[in-house]
């Protein structure tokens, strides 16, 4: 997982390290490699999410507007969908086991779980049934791979911040994490009406 793929990157580092040096520290500085090494592989997924999610969006809305269509085949719409994404994910792997061994290593299962993300389906979906054109897509998926990147680093600092105070033990766990959840999807939910906004105050309606 991350922390083998962290700790083979420390090898060296702690074999170079004399007797005089106390086990403690060696722990510490292992810890805070394991801590920033996890950071980087995390900002490396949402970045791979993100590329899967506005790729799909280009290559679906063509097979859609280019074969589903003109032969009739929309009911195929979901299976030709997730076959497109499960290729895209798969050809990421291949780019990056070949680029960059010890990444994909460090990656684990996590690249593979793309392909069930059903954000990069969804998303698929919905520029389909907004009728959106090439462009309108593109910027679509790439503004929803932002705020999907946006929503999991502020979930995440929250969850780094909640294990810093005491929860009552009622609320450890899993319930804690469905109500920083549902918080956090309500704080959300106030950029619904940004559009219209935006749209009144430059007279675009």
């Amino acid at each position: 997982g991350n922390e083998g793929s962290a700790v083979f990157l420390l090898q060296n580092d702690v074999s170079s390290l004399g007797p005089e040096r106390d086990l403690n520290r060696v722990r510490k500085d292992v810890d805070a490699r394991l801590q920033g090494f996890s950071r980087i592989l995390a900002v490396f997924q949402l970045f791979c999410n993100a590329f899967v999610l506005t790729l799909a969006t280009i290559i679906t809305w063509c097979v859609q507007k280019y074969v589903l269509d003109p032969f009739g085949l929309q009911y195929l719409q979901t299976l030709a969908f997730i076959l497109v994404i499960a290729a895209l994910v798969q050809m990421v792997e291949i780019i990056l086991k070949k680029v960059s061994p010890a990444l994909y290593q460090a990656l684990g299962i996590f690249l593979p779980l793309i392909t069930t993300n059903c954000a990069v389906l969804g998303v698929a979906i919905l520029v389909i049934q907004k009728d959106y054109n090439l462009l309108e897509s593109v910027v679509y998926a790439f503004s929803t791979a932002l705020g999907f990147a946006l929503a999991l680093i502020v979930f995440a600092g929250i969850r780094e911040q909640q294990a810093l105070v005491r929860i009552p033990k009622g609320m450890q766990g899993v319930a804690i994490v469905m109500v920083t959840a549902a918080l956090l999807s309500l704080a959300f939910m106030g950029f619904s009406g940004v559009d219209g906004g935006l749209k009144s105050l430059f007279g675009l309606e």
